[in-house]
């Protein structure tokens, strides 16, 4: 039976309501500007004619992507850099739009065992999948990580995976002129030859677009991959299966999508006895903690937020605090934190008294104000982000509610 494409698809990306809802979502997004130097105010305060505009030039196919600006980021915890391509407002818009008609094509055929930037999939789902998988009796792992993965994918393999689901070449051109529209770095125009610029709207559906297939040959063999994007893990029971896991993806990724796994970062360890790291946290012993990386980029944000040397008042510190405290501690409270986060919340509040008393701040001193006295000005506490556990069956415990004995049943 001959597989059904889509067909006429551009007609959707330039509607009016499709760009409208685009651009509503790359406002919430945020982001700096492109090299045309517009920002979001900008294009904002002429909004109904620049949407009329982009889909004006999109229905006579006359619409040009421009080159992204490149911006040199550091990697967390390393002194290397990693490029950034920064897209326009326009070209944000537009991708936004094709990409809110095509995932729902490729959510479609997307298997289980990919969680990286799907709808209503999140990195914690990874965490816990590979939880089950160890405590299943894979404890062998492959630990792998693919060498700039978003600098090295193939144009022509991508537009390849593409055109298994998408018939209308217009929309496929336009797909390839992004591809292509070149990096604009220290004021010189790169070409783009290969890869997806990172900072792209569409480019983590391109890349998982990509890695289909990978994720369709594995899957099909019956081997427990968990991927994140470009980083993964496969778990299997013995090691002689974890050499043969790592074969076939070495098969697979390097001869049939043209990419290269990291020498030093890829490697098969014992999950229980060597342990491992996947999505920031590392697994060893039967336990889940933060990874050293991830608690030592929490504690500098927190330096940095605290710091004694600024005219703020309190109250403004407890702000910018809280979603930093917040968020890291949700994204971790499912592992095996209890102790950690208390340890990490006396280590706060130790900053917060020094900050107030414009002091050098002593583990054991600052003691003149008192905890609840930063609860009252509203401080985020890492413990009280930890799940509810109830007590075992028939066990008695005290209900908060009524203040009375009750058992669970």
């Amino acid at each position: 039976m001959k597989k059904r494409k889509w067909y006429s698809l551009i007609d959707k990306v330039y509607s009016l309501p499709n760009l409208l809802e685009s651009w509503y979502e790359v406002k919430e997004n945020k982001g700096s500007w492109g090299i045309d130097k517009e920002s979001l105010e900008q294009f904002e305060g002429n909004l109904n004619q620049n949407l009329k505009e982009l889909s004006r030039l999109l229905k006579e196919r006359r619409y040009a992507p421009s080159a992204v600006r490149c911006v040199l980021i550091p990697k967390p915890n390393s002194s290397d850099m990693r490029p950034l391509g920064i897209p326009t407002i326009r070209d944000r818009v537009v991708q936004q739009a094709i990409k809110r008609v095509i995932e729902p094509i490729f959510e479609a055929k997307f298997k289980e065992v990919s969680f990286g930037y799907r709808p209503k999939r999140r990195a914690l789902q990874a965490i816990q999948k590979c939880k089950e998988h160890m405590a299943a009796g894979y404890r062998w792992v492959v630990d792998a990580d693919i060498s700039s993965f978003f600098d090295t994918v193939n144009h022509r393999l991508l537009m390849q995976a593409l055109k298994e689901e998408i018939a209308d070449s217009t929309l496929l051109d336009l797909i390839e002129r992004f591809l292509k529209a070149g990096v604009m770095r220290e004021a010189r125009l790169l070409p783009s030859v290969g890869g997806v610029p990172q900072g792209g709207v569409i480019s983590p559906l391109l890349a998982n677009v990509y890695l289909h297939y990978f994720d369709e040959v594995m899957a099909g063999r019956g081997y427990r991959l968990v991927r994140y994007c470009d980083d993964f893990v496969i778990f299997a029971k013995f090691k002689r299966k974890a050499e043969r896991a790592l074969l076939v993806s070495k098969q697979i990724l390097e001869d049939r999508l043209l990419l290269k796994l990291h020498p030093q970062k890829t490697r098969i360890v014992h999950g229980f006895f060597d342990g491992f790291e996947f999505l920031g946290c590392l697994f060893k012993s039967g336990y889940i903690r933060p990874r050293d990386k991830s608690i030592v980029s929490f504690k500098d944000k927190v330096r940095y937020i605290t710091r004694r040397q600024q005219p703020k008042k309190f109250k403004m510190i407890i702000q910018h605090l809280n979603p930093v405290v917040r968020g890291w501690g949700n994204y971790f409270r499912y592992g095996n934190v209890r102790t950690l986060y208390q340890r990490l919340d006396e280590w706060i509040r130790m900053r917060l008294r020094s900050f107030l008393e414009k002091k050098k701040a002593l583990v054991y001193q600052n003691k003149r104000i008192y905890n609840r006295q930063l609860k009252t000005q509203g401080l985020v506490y890492l413990r009280e982000l930890l799940p509810i556990t109830l007590p075992a069956k028939g066990q008695l415990y005290r209900k908060a509610v009524y203040q009375k004995m009750v058992r669970t049943v």
